[in-house]
């Protein structure tokens, strides 16, 4: 019999040939951690978290979640879970967030999209600045034009070209997703017209760019990136200040000259409103730890996505804010209107 940490770890080591202590050492270290992690708890804390992701499966979101839950859990003390309710532009994820008990047992992940929803959709279900509290930001995600491989478009040169001459078509994950900010912000700046035509979410706009039923789309790297390199979509240039380390001969939108047209998503997180400090604060700190160890790192610049080292609540909730200004310039100017 052990104790730890005010708890007793009672081990049994039945009667076998091998050295029992060998055999068990596992049971101990099993027992250890397990007292560990019960003391780490703070008093108050819900037995487990939840992370509630605004996409399907695959998702950037979903990815930046299921990433973080495992390390998270052992940072926290406690089991987090991971949530999936899309539809509605994230909007039902995020108002199960806000109307969530403000306890640190449930947290959302925020995204570009989610500053753009209010200024799309009249009927919000939860105001952004009344039911919920930023967290910290976890990541960017630059967007990349891409065409067909045989598509007469061979740099954005020839899409400028193109636009003037004549209508050319974009296809979009759905109204006020990157896609579409991406494509709206380029033809703002390059000064030409293309069509939108928007779909159900990134799969079903990228089959229709593969299927030839439209000219190009600024599709979400980690969207597009599957089909690069099964070679079924070209890249033309990544809406970033800076070439990609996974699109290396992809020109940036800035060298090329269209430096108004850098387009980056974003995701974050986010808690119900009320949430103390201390346990806002805690998962900050916890979530910026993570994100400095190598494994976890390594894998999200695998799936296109750009870990922020440096953020916390209060410059998260600034972040927010400076988009939300941004993108409403933005969509007043290409004419889009509430739904």
């Amino acid at each position: 019999m052990a104790s730890y940490a005010g708890l007793r770890v009672v081990l049994y080591w039945p009667h076998v040939h091998e050295e029992p202590a060998m055999k068990c050492l596992p049971c101990l270290a099993a027992g250890l951690l397990a007292a560990s992690l019960c003391v780490a708890q703070p008093a108050g804390s819900p037995p487990h978290v939840t992370l509630v992701v605004g996409g399907p499966a695959g998702t950037p979101g979903d990815t930046i979640a299921r990433t973080l839950s495992e390390p998270l859990s052992r940072e926290l003390g406690r089991p987090v879970t991971v949530e999936n309710r899309p539809g509605a532009a994230g909007t039902l994820a995020l108002s199960a967030v806000g109307r969530a008990a403000p306890d640190g047992g449930v947290f959302g992940i925020f995204a570009l999209q989610s500053v753009v929803a209010p200024q799309l959709i009249k009927a919000m279900p939860y105001d952004t600045a009344r039911d919920l509290s930023a967290v910290r930001q976890v990541s960017t995600v630059t967007n990349v034009l891409v065409v067909r491989p045989d598509s007469a478009i061979a740099d954005v040169a020839a899409l400028v070209r193109g636009a003037r001459q004549g209508k050319l078509t974009y296809a979009s994950a759905g109204m006020g997703t990157p896609s579409h900010l991406a494509a709206e912000l380029f033809a703002q700046e390059a000064g030409v017209s293309l069509q939108h035509i928007p779909f159900n979410g990134p799969v079903a706009a990228l089959t229709a760019l593969v299927g030839g039923h439209v000219d190009v789309m600024f599709a979400t790297t980690p969207a597009a990136l599957p089909l690069v390199k099964a070679g079924k979509i070209r890249p033309v240039a990544v809406t970033s200040a800076h070439r990609l380390a996974s699109l290396p001969d992809a020109p940036s939108m800035a060298e090329l000259g269209y430096a108004q047209a850098s387009v980056r998503d974003w995701h974050g997180i986010v808690a119900p409103a009320g949430t103390p400090p201390e346990k806002i604060g805690q998962l900050a700190a916890a979530v910026g730890r993570i994100l400095g160890t190598e494994g976890v790192r390594e894998r999200l610049l695998a799936a296109g996505l750009e870990p922020v080292a440096d953020s916390g609540p209060v410059e998260f909730r600034r972040f927010m804010a400076a988009e939300t200004e941004r993108w409403a310039r933005v969509l007043q100017k290409a004419g889009v209107t509430l739904q």
